[in-house]
């Protein structure tokens, strides 16, 4: 890899490009799904200060430990590249930057262009596959700062295996920015694979005390901005209860085993590397097992004691998003190396129709929504539709009530309100909820909110006017068929946008 641009070098990256394309045709696309509603407004308010005069601290808290907004933003506003077209740009590169860097760790592990290629295929495969409880993807399907400090932490790993320690902290550096907490998974691994190299014996004692120093300095950079004293609030409970993930023993028992399986199978993985020979794979797997251990336990001890409960935040168990990356690359380099080899029928065999079932599953999780909402594209989804109406036809500073839980509604297919209309909007049981449960401290004005709002379904025009007199909330949106004596501007099939009238004493 002296020289990229090399003619011997140019194959991989056009099949790179290739595959990234048709990654994102089975994965689809959705810019404005679930936590993109937590980290583009942050983006949107800097590209546009009048945005959002209310509730932003609901995402200002995420933005204000990552310089993901601001590097959104920074690269939309020299070419002024529309929003929705720089979004989707860094979205797919950032799919052919994870690919690239699988390539490039594939490479260390394997000697075989059948195994290495096998690798990036199915974790490209398995972009969308769960991470067993945590509630994570691979690589989600709408831009993030997860996506970025994905392919980060993998290219750490293959530079640290290189031994080239200042290309390490340097990718680490850009993950911790991105993304603190995913960020400190990355540094743990990457330490870890040291030690064991330093221990192991694979360089001289001084050159490994050098190097461990070296490394070592990464965990001065580990200021979370999140206190573990437990604020003993029960508006903070109410939160994180609806985080059930964050608590592994409301996990059900496959998503537990999904969390501690990978250490049986990087075991054998080892075995098999050590009598092939391949060094760096066997290092690799070792490192895996000890990790998956370390972070399970963890996971025991910050969850299961009641105690503990707010340290539960911490989500240990967020660990298993590198792990799983990792997984599927070894898994697919020895299915390449020992079972597809160079026979067609059998990588046809495998990907096809495991495409198709994340195919699938992906049209069933947005059913209501095109596959690939591509930037400038019209809207299909009704909910979408409506939101983008009211980005352009109510005033900037207008504060809209919704269903509390209106992105778990049928149809609904968990599209962010805030990215999609620009506008402002009271306290919600999904995305605001999860950023009560990391920054406590919110949780007072989140429950006044919801519990405001609550029950929806049960509301009438005397409690939208009380929603009016508490919070100055002068728009609603409700799910048809409504109620009668609102003045509804816009609607459709599955929504009503409607004004507040009026509090009018006698």
């Amino acid at each position: 890899m002296n020289d990229i641009f090399s003619e011997k070098n140019r194959t991989p990256y056009i099949f790179l490009l290739v595959l990234t394309a048709a990654a994102l045709l089975v994965h689809g696309y959705h810019p404005c799904a679930e936590d993109a509603e937590i980290y583009l407004p942050g983006v949107e308010k800097i590209l546009n200060p009048q945005l959002f005069p209310v509730g932003q601290e609901f995402f200002a808290s995420h933005a204000s430990l990552t310089i993901f907004p601001r590097l959104i933003a920074f690269s939309i506003r020299p070419g002024h590249l529309p929003f929705a077209a720089a979004v989707f740009i860094w979205h797919v590169a950032s799919i052919f930057l994870l690919l690239l860097a699988c390539w490039e760790l594939a490479s260390l592990f394997f000697t075989s262009r059948t195994a290495r290629w096998a690798g990036v295929c199915l974790v490209a495969a398995l972009l969308t596959i769960p991470v067993a409880g945590t509630a994570l993807y691979i690589m989600d399907q709408y831009l993030n700062p997860r996506n970025l400090a994905a392919f980060s932490a993998i290219f750490a790993v293959a530079r640290t295996l290189e031994k080239k320690y200042v290309r390490t902290f340097l990718w680490l550096a850009f993950a911790f920015s991105v993304h603190p907490l995913m960020a400190v998974f990355a540094i743990s691994f990457c330490l870890l694979l040291v030690l064991m190299t330093w221990f192991e014996g694979f360089e001289t004692k001084t050159e490994g005390r050098r190097e461990f120093a070296c490394v070592s300095t990464m965990l001065l950079v580990l200021p979370f901005g999140i206190s573990p004293d437990p604020p003993g609030s029960p508006a903070y409970h109410a939160a994180a209860m609806h985080k059930d993930f964050h608590y592994i023993q409301l996990w059900t028992w496959y998503e537990q085993l999904g969390a501690i399986a990978p250490a049986l199978l990087f075991w054998w993985f080892a075995r098999i590397a050590r009598a092939r020979q391949w060094y760096r794979l066997a290092l690799v797997c070792r490192a895996l097992v000890i990790y998956n251990l370390l972070y399970f336990v963890a996971a025991l001890i910050v969850d299961l004691p009641a105690r503990f409960e707010t340290l539960a935040r911490l989500q240990p168990l967020r660990s298993l998003h590198l792990l799983y990356v990792l997984l599927f690359l070894i898994i697919g380099g020895l299915l390449g190396e020992f079972v597809l080899k160079n026979r067609v029928w059998r990588w046809l065999i495998v990907f096809l129709p495991l495409s198709a079932g994340m195919f699938v599953a992906q049209r069933a999780l947005f059913p209501a929504s095109a596959h690939i909402e591509w930037p400038g594209a019209a809207e299909k989804n009704p909910w979408a539709q409506a939101f983008v109406w009211i980005r352009g036809h109510t005033p900037i500073d207008a504060l809209f009530a919704l269903d509390p839980n209106f992105m778990q509604i049928p149809g609904e297919d968990t599209i962010g309100f805030r990215c999609v209309a620009h506008r402002s909007r009271l306290a919600d049981l999904s995305k605001d909820a999860g950023v009560v449960s990391m920054f406590p401290p919110l949780a007072g004005e989140w429950w006044a909110q919801v519990s405001s709002q609550t029950p929806w379904k049960d509301f009438g025009i005397e409690d939208y006017k009380r929603l009016k007199k508490t919070y100055a909330v002068t728009w609603v949106v409700l799910q048809q068929p409504g109620i009668t004596g609102l003045t509804c501007p816009y609607q459709n099939s599955a929504v009503r946008v409607c004004t507040i009238p009026e509090n009018h004493s006698r």
